[in-house]
């Protein structure tokens, strides 16, 4: 078959799939993702073998080493999704909980109830784990999913889906509702967007070029996040070894990853003290720092910055997703111009203040506008699992549905449930046979 019959092919069985999912319940469910966590065990060569593949590949094409960082799987990656398996199984089903429940004085009872959102489309770049963590949040809220992850890792996410679909088989679950986008042509993803007569949503993970492509074509809603531009504020009143651990984390520990900062705000009174420290265990990382003419002053001037790479910071810098070893620094007056530049430059993703103030902080959880904000911890902590959610199916900085980490019950929305004794509006039922029948037309309009 050609693309277009085989993604409307794709589609159309995860659609149908989804409707099955209804009646399946929670302990079928749950034993598709134990088993599927036990499978990942026992073919864990062969994971790394087809990742190795991957790899390979992608260093011939010269790919950045963030970008290898991203695609390559290992040992402690693949028990990453073996607990993202076993924490989503842990966690409660949401599908048919109900939220509300109140009773009108005619009697009628309305409530809300979870159900899933239907059929979800993912397109995202990179990370395989992707795979398994958007896949085991579908399974558990009874939706179904269509992975379409990057040409970069095909092999690795194609063994991952066939233990997905080896799991489903063997516990019961319908195999069908997890579909996998099995081509490098770049059609496939054009086709599917259109598609909303069997997708319900689209969430794609990935580059802004991408969630924006996405965004600008897709006739189904779009969950959305731009990118990460997440910022640091040293404030005047920062705890020195708190500041340094969390600037080193944010920025050290994972460049790649859409939760690391890009931006270090400093204020100019512990300007002098807090940059050369930094620049010191920066430059032993490799970290590039694009610096305000005042940081770059202070930096130049000071030994313990001569093997960190400095950099006039241009305009364009504070607005970088730079996912690699480089940061943009800015030095500030007070609390007012790092709140000002944090929600002028950053994403709405996540940010943090460094503060032993209580009222600082406090301002800053309220007035910076962002997904997630912190006081005193590092900004990487902006993940489902961290968050207990057991996994994410992304990060959304949209102000729709949901906002920051999208976890299980942000994959179910609420519709309303109404329990009656027969009540009828304005009663106006079945006339009596004496009674004329008169059609008041303004029902019409109600």
């Amino acid at each position: 078959m050609d693309i277009k019959e085989y993604v409307e092919f794709l589609a159309s069985s995860a659609k149908k799939s989804q409707r099955k999912l209804l009646k399946i319940n929670t302990e079928v469910k749950n034993r598709t993702l134990l088993r599927a966590a036990e499978l990942l065990v026992e073919k864990k060569d062969e994971i790394l073998k087809e990742n190795e593949k991957d790899l390979k590949e992608a260093e011939r094409k010269g790919y950045s080493k963030a970008l290898l960082d991203r695609l390559a799987l290992n040992d402690k990656r693949i028990d990453g999704m073996v607990k993202v398996l076993n924490d989503v199984a842990s966690l409660p089903d949401p599908v048919g909980e109900v939220v509300s429940m109140w009773t009108r004085p005619n009697g009628l009872r309305i409530g809300q109830m979870r159900v899933p959102l239907g059929t979800i489309l993912i397109i995202y770049e990179a990370r395989p784990n992707v795979t398994i963590e958007a896949a085991s949040l579908c399974i558990k809220s009874s939706n179904a999913v269509i992975l379409k992850g990057g040409s970069e890792t095909i092999n690795s996410n194609r063994v991952l889906v066939d233990i997905l679909k080896q799991a489903a088989r063997e516990s019961g679950f319908h195999e069908g509702a997890v579909q996998f986008v099995d081509t490098k042509d770049r059609e496939a993803v054009n086709i599917l967007l259109k598609m909303d007569n069997y997708i319900d949503v689209v969430i794609p993970r990935g580059g802004e070029g991408l969630i924006r492509a996405v965004a600008e074509n897709a006739r189904m809603p779009v969950i959305k996040h731009y990118k990460g531009v997440c910022n640091l504020y040293v404030d005047s009143e920062a705890d020195m070894e708190k500041a340094l651990n969390i600037a080193y984390n944010a920025k050290v520990q994972r460049p790649s990853v859409c939760n690391a900062i890009e931006n270090l705000v400093v204020h100019r009174d512990i300007a002098k003290e807090f940059l050369p420290k930094i620049a010191y265990y920066y430059g032993k990382a490799g970290v590039e720092m694009r610096c305000d003419e005042e940081s770059l002053q202070i930096l130049q001037n000071d030994p313990d910055a001569n093997d960190v790479e400095l950099v006039p910071a241009k305009e364009e810098d504070y607005y970088e997703e730079f996912l690699d070893l480089i940061i943009a620094v800015k030095v500030v007056n007070n609390l007012d111009e790092a709140i000002d530049f944090i929600n002028r430059y950053g994403s709405g993703h996540s940010d943090s203040i460094v503060t032993e103030n209580y009222t600082k902080g406090m301002r800053f959880i309220n007035e910076v506008d962002s997904a997630a904000v912190y006081i005193n911890a590092s900004t990487r902590f902006t993940d489902g699992n961290e968050f207990g959610l057991g996994a994410e199916m992304g990060i959304s900085t949209d102000k729709v549905h949901v906002r920051g980490p999208m976890g299980l019950k942000d994959l179910t929305i609420p519709k309303y449930i109404v329990f009656g004794d027969g009540q009828i509006r304005d009663n106006y039922g079945i006339p009596k046979e004496e009674e004329e029948i008169e059609i008041d037309k303004s029902v019409c309009e109600r």
